[in-house]
């Protein structure tokens, strides 16, 4: 089942990585998937938090760089230290297959921290702009999906690489937030 499992997952890999090949996804992957594109966003949602609760925000803030510290942890450290999966782009059976637009890099693939650290946070930010910006939530999942799609697409992540990490990293924004939720009560701003 494992060896079948795997199989497919190349398959996604291939059909992602050379099968949409394209002059405008080389640009906008590698945008996608970097993280200092986003601080803008980040700024964005904290002064968002700000307006809504004023002062309490700080609970957002050390809730957020508490989840990040986290969810990094655990599938950067933790997590790839243990399974060990070579990167697509480091696979010598895909030698001269894979389409890698990034460099590769020396780490381990399984799971992406990409993946688990922003649909942490777009989690976590969904579930607390609840039910005030209802409309947040599908941007925000879009968003880590197109930075998870950036991955696999890069060539540097198979497809169960970031779903799992998508997986990991929802469940870890949703405890937290309704860790945080809780003390917040909308400031009268």
């Amino acid at each position: 089942m494992m060896d079948f499992l795997l199989q497919l997952d190349k398959e996604w890999l291939l059909a992602i990585n050379t099968g949409c090949k394209s002059a405008w996804l080389d640009v906008v992957c590698p945008f996608m998937r970097k993280q200092s594109n986003w601080y803008v966003l980040y700024a964005v949602l904290l002064y968002i938090c700000y307006r809504k609760w004023n002062r309490q925000a700080l609970w957002i803030v050390l809730g957020a760089t508490f989840l990040v510290l986290v969810s990094d942890q655990l599938s950067a450290n933790l997590i790839k230290n243990t399974v060990q999966r070579i990167r697509p782009c480091n696979e010598p059976s895909l030698n001269g297959i894979i389409y890698n637009i990034v460099g590769c890099g020396k780490g381990y693939s399984f799971i992406s921290a990409h993946a688990t650290n922003h649909f942490a946070i777009a989690v976590f930010f969904s579930v607390l702009f609840q039910p005030t910006y209802k409309w947040f939530a599908l941007i925000a999942l879009v968003w880590a999906a197109l930075i998870a799609f950036s991955q696999v697409y890069v060539g540097v992540h198979y497809p169960l690489d970031v779903i799992c990490g998508a997986l990991l990293g929802s469940g870890l924004g949703y405890i937290a937030a309704r860790i945080i939720n809780p003390k917040l009560q909308p400031s009268n701003v």
